[in-house]
């Protein structure tokens, strides 16, 4: 893999958290709940900070592993995807954050498992363990909602 085609994978995964944060901002913009429409907000802008790591490594010009491999509870793949609705409750919310942080790191994933050139492979892993570092943070927001009986 060269340069050029390291950055055009970048240049995706930056168009990818652009959208996020739409969504979010979206989101935000939908929900009557002010708790609700301040975590949605916070989660815009932690989708603009995850734009910006990746604009660094975009204009870094160089080949590297910027993202490790995060453990993984597993806990969005048990659930189903709770529609966004203004009146919706926040163990919704963050379990519809977890499930878009799911999706965005099965589709680098797939990505990864349909590469023939073992680097661009490595690639995608390393997107889809910051997707994944983002969806344990939704994760335990979640469960400790969720869950609150545990505490």
């Amino acid at each position: 893999m060269n340069l050029s085609e390291y950055k055009d994978i970048i240049k995706q995964a930056i168009a990818n958290e652009v959208e996020a944060r739409k969504f979010y901002e979206d989101a935000a913009s939908t929900l009557a709940d002010p708790y609700l429409k301040k975590l949605f907000t916070t989660l815009a802008e932690e989708e603009k900070k995850h734009r910006d790591i990746l604009t660094k490594i975009y204009t870094s010009n160089t080949i590297d592993r910027y993202f490790s491999e995060t453990r993984d509870y597993k806990v969005a793949e048990t659930m189903d995807e709770p529609e966004l609705s203004m009146d919706m409750k926040p163990a919704d919310a963050f379990a519809l954050a977890m499930k878009k942080e799911e999706a965005a790191m099965k589709q680098y994933n797939e990505m990864a498992a349909m590469c023939d050139d073992e680097d661009k492979r490595q690639v995608f892993l390393d997107l889809a363990a910051m997707e994944r570092d983002h969806k344990l943070k939704m994760e335990d927001a979640f469960t400790n909602v969720g869950y609150p009986e545990v505490w």
